[in-house]
C-alpha cells in the first residue's frame, strides 16, 4: 500500500512514517518545512519527501492519506483531498488499526515525563530480551530512533492528550487501547485546545474507560487531578506511586535510591539521571515492566544502563569552563523540577536559566504568573520574548535584577556570553529549536579564550 503522510516531519508523524515503512508499505510525505534531522532520518528510511502542501500532490495517487494534527481546513492539499473524496485517516487511527490490535500496548500518559518514562520502559523491555516496538516523542539514546516496529508482542507508546486531527478532536491516546497504562501526572496545559483542567481530566477519564479489567493502571497518587480521574470510575486494577503501600523510592540521592512496593524492597537504582521527577518516572517504568512479567530486580538492573532521552538536561558542550545544557522543559512545573534537579547536582554553582516560551500555551500567557516561582532558584534568568503575546518584563519583575528579557536572539547570546564565567551552568529550556542558541553560545564562549 502507498501511504502519503501530511505533516510528516513532526516527531509523532515521522514515527508513524518509519513504522509504516517497516511494515512494508511504500511511504511518502509532505510538510511545510522539510529539514534535518527529521528529513535526514526519513530519507535514510527510504521515504520520499515533498516540501509544502500543494494540491498537485494528488498526482501521487496514494492508496491512503494519513493526516497529522498540524493540518487544518484551508490547507490546499487537504482541501483537494476532501473535494475528490479520497480516503484519509489520522496518524493515531492508522496506528490503532494497523499495528496495535495484535500488541500488548503499554501506554504512558501525563502532562510531564511521558517521553522519559516511555523510553525507560522500552529500554527495560529491550534489556531483558523482549525487543519491543515503540513510538515516543523524543530520541532515546539507547536506541537512536524515536520509533520502530518489531515482531515482539509488546509495544510502548507515549500517550499524548493533545487532539488527534482537525476532523477528530478526541485526545490521541483514546485510540491506543492499552493493557498497561501509566498516569504520570496531570496539570493544566494545551490552553489552545482545552478550556480548563476539568476538560483534560475528562479526556483522561475517557482513556481510563478503554483499559480492560485484565489490565493495569499505574497512577501517581500525589496528583489530586489523577485521583479525581480514577474516582470518576475505574474498572481496572490500580497500583499507585508515591504512597506507603504503593511504589516508593527510599533515600535522598537522585542517582542512588532503593525501590519498594507494598513494604518489600526490590533493589537499588544506580544511574546518572537527576531530579525527583525522574525517580517517579523510574517507579512507573518498573511497575509497568512488572505487569508484563519482568521482575523488579531485573528492571532496576536495566535502568543502570539507561541513557536519557536527548534534550533532557543534555549537555551540549563545555567552553571556557561553562557547561551548556539543553532541556525540553516548557511548562512551569517542568521548569521548576529541571532547575531543582540541576541544583542538586551543581550545589552552589551558578545556574543561568535561559527560557524560550514557545509552546502554544506559553505564547498565550495562560501560566505566565507561575514562571517567577518556577525560575526563582536560578542565579540568573534570561527570557527570549520574540513572538510572545504578553509582557515578559512585567511578568518576571518579581525576580528583580537577576532577570533579563530580550527579543533579539543575537543580543541575548551576547549578553549570556558576557555574563557567564568558568564554573557556570547555562540551562537552556525550550520545546523548539531556539534558533540554534546552544551552538552560538558555545562558539562565543570558546572565542573568549582566556577571558573566561
Amino acid at each position: 500500500m502507498h501511504i502519503h503522510i501530511l505533516g510528516i516531519c513532526g516527531t509523532f508523524m515521522g514515527g508513524i512514517a518509519v513504522i509504516a515503512r517497516q511494515a512494508g508499505h511504500r511511504v511518502t510525505g509532505c510538510d511545510a518545512n522539510v529539514y534535518p534531522p527529521m528529513s535526514t532520518q526519513l530519507t535514510a528510511a527510504g521515504i520520499d519527501l515533498v516540501e509544502g502542501y500543494r494540491a498537485d500532490q494528488l498526482e501521487l495517487k496514494p492508496d491512503l492519506w494519513v493526516v497529522g494534527n498540524v493540518v487544518s481546513r484551508g490547507n490546499p492539499l487537504m482541501e483537494a483531498i476532501l473535494d475528490c473524496g479520497d480516503r484519509y485517516v489520522s496518524g493515531p487511527q492508522w496506528l490503532a488499526e494497523n499495528v496495535l490490535p495484535v500488541k500488548w500496548v503499554l501506554a504512558v500518559a501525563g502532562t510531564h515525563g511521558k517521553t522519559s518514562t516511555s523510553s525507560m520502559l522500552a529500554w527495560i523491555l529491550e534489556d531483558t530480551g523482549r525487543q519491543p516496538g515503540f513510538l515516543v516523542g523524543g530520541v532515546p539514546r539507547n536506541f537512536g530512533v524515536s520509533a520502530r516496529l518489531t515482531d515482539s508482542r509488546y509495544f510502548v507508546i507515549e500517550a499524548d492528550e493533545y487532539d488527534t486531527a482537525f476532523f477528530d478532536k478526541r485526545s490521541k491516546f483514546l485510540h491506543y487501547r492499552p493493557k498497561t497504562a501509566v498516569l504520570n501526572n496531570l496539570e493544566f496545559d494545551h490552553a489552545d485546545i482545552f478550556a480548563d483542567l476539568a476538560a483534560i481530566e475528562s479526556q483522561f477519564h475517557h482513556f481510563v474507560r478503554t483499559i480492560p479489567r485484565i489490565g493495569l493502571v499505574i497512577s501517581n497518587a500525589r496528583e489530586p487531578a489523577l485521583e479525581r480521574v480514577l474516582g470518576a470510575g475505574c474498572w481496572t486494577p490500580v497500583e499507585r506511586l508515591g504512597v506507603p503501600l504503593g511504589w516508593r523510592t527510599e533515600g535522598e540521592d537522585d542517582q542512588r535510591f532503593a525501590v519498594s512496593f507494598s513494604g518489600g524492597v526490590f533493589g537499588e537504582v544506580q544511574w546518572d539521571l537527576l531530579g525527583e521527577h525522574n525517580r517517579m518516572n523510574a517507579l512507573a517504568a518498573i511497575a509497568a515492566a512488572r505487569h508484563v512479567g519482568i521482575p523488579p530486580a531485573q528492571a532496576i538492573d536495566a535502568l543502570a544502563r539507561f541513557q536519557n532521552v536527548r534534550r533532557r538536561l543534555e549537555v551540549r558542550g563545555v567552553a571556557g569552563g561553562v557547561t551548556v545544557y539543553d532541556d525540553f522543559a516548557h511548562h512551569p512545573t517542568a521548569i521548576a523540577t529541571t532547575i531543582a534537579g540541576l541544583r542538586r547536582k551543581v550545589g552552589g554553582g551558578r545556574i543561568l536559566a535561559v527560557l524560550e516560551p514557545c509552546s502554544n500555551t506559553m505564547k498565550l500567557g495562560v501560566m505566565k504568573n507561575q514562571l517567577p516561582g518556577s525560575l526563582a532558584s536560578a542565579d540568573r534568568v534570561y527570557c527570549y520574548t520574540q513572538g510572545l503575546g504578553w509582557d515578559a518584563h512585567a511578568t518576571l519583575s518579581p525576580l528583580g535584577t537577576k532577570v533579563r528579557c530580550e527579543d533579539d536572539l543575537e543580543t541575548l547570546v551576547a549578553a549570556l556570553s558576557t555574563e557567564a564565567r568558568s564554573g557556570d551552568h547555562v540551562l537552556v529550556m525550550s520545546n523548539g529549536g531556539f534558533g540554534g542558541i546552544h551552538a552560538k553560545l558555545l562558539e562565543r564562549l570558546a572565542a573568549r579564550g582566556g577571558q573566561c
